[in-house]
């Protein structure tokens, strides 16, 4: 009878104690401020892609257009390489590449370098605002 009053003592405190942690986003006058990302928080015209087999390390990447663009590839796993067609970007194995784009829109980015079962299914999104 001691254990299961014990455990449900130590239950409860882990409850209230849980219940009671979390993140603080609140000022000294208890105001909560704006946690909401900005609508160019993941925008940036330097852009780090990593290779694993058989997928990109992002599903997207974001830049805007009429800025120049360096896109750094680095392979963690595998024979990979990364293309733009519409943007002459071809890097094969780990490399950089530097363009200015000036239509926004969604390319494709895709591997170059055929590396097995799952390369047709090795591609991500370059979206330019």
């Amino acid at each position: 009878m001691k254990k299961w009053l014990l455990a449900t003592v130590l239950f409860s405190a882990l409850f209230v104690l849980a219940a009671c942690g979390g993140k603080d986003t609140g000022d000294a006058t208890g105001q909560v401020e704006n946690t909401a990302p900005s609508e160019t928080s993941n925008v940036s015209n330097e852009i780090n892609i990593t290779g694993i087999n058989f997928e990109f390390d992002q599903a997207e990447y974001t830049v805007k257009a009429g800025e120049e663009v360096t896109i750094t590839y680095k392979n963690e796993e595998g024979m990979h390489g990364i293309a733009i067609d519409e943007l002459d970007v071809d890097i094969k194995d780990d490399g950089e590449a530097t363009f200015t784009p000036t239509e926004p829109g969604e390319y494709t980015i895709y591997c170059n370098i055929p590396c097995g079962a799952g390369h047709a299914d090795m591609k991500s999104t370059l979206i330019i605002t």
